[in-house]
């Protein structure tokens, strides 16, 4: 007897419809929201984990896209180079566009992008090769190395007389361990 009454006593101050057994589990719930400080811990320590596995991956991944980007700007100019010496020995461009002793190779790289007059056009319509000079994605610019016909092929510096070959002047190394400049 004792029992029940100490069960509708408990009806009445939880609202008379739930079991006190509830209310007791709502109550520890209550103080236990949200995570501890050994929990926060453990997700940080994997978070960085994960992050440090990463990093080295995305270094790699954006060195090897520079390296398809110089690729790609050394094989544009190198192919401009050839079809401004192919113009040249068919006779296309003319005389006053044809530096003296340049072998039929442009006297720089903003020849290629300004363009040369063709022969026998009266128009003044003009032969380009390159839309611009492309930006070395190793160093964030313009400037080129430049080799002419007569300068040997491991030089350094640019003799002057022609553009025969383009080579970056960054002085890294390639992830396949070649440096960036014998390309």
């Amino acid at each position: 007897m004792q029992v029940a009454e100490d069960r509708r006593s408990n009806r009445r101050r939880t609202g008379g419809s739930r079991p006190p057994r509830l209310t007791l589990r709502r109550d520890l719930l209550r103080d236990t929201r949200g995570f501890t400080f050994i929990e926060l811990l453990v997700v940080s320590t994997l978070l960085l984990i994960l992050a440090a596995a990463i990093m080295p991956m995305a270094k790699v991944t954006m060195q090897r896209q520079r390296e398809a980007e110089l690729r790609r700007s050394l094989r544009e100019m190198r192919n401009a180079i050839d079809r401004f010496k192919m113009a040249a020995d068919a006779g296309q461009i003319g005389a006053f566009d044809l530096k003296t002793g340049a072998e039929g190779y442009p006297a720089d790289l903003e020849t290629l992008v300004e363009g040369v007059s063709v022969v026998g056009d009266a128009s003044g319509r003009k032969l380009k090769f390159l839309r611009r000079i492309p930006i070395d994605p190793m160093t964030n610019s313009t400037d080129w190395g430049l080799r002419s016909y007569q300068d040997r092929p491991d030089s350094t510096s640019w003799g002057g007389q022609n553009v025969f070959d383009v080579y970056t002047k960054s002085q890294g190394t390639a992830l396949d361990g070649t440096k960036y400049r014998d390309w």
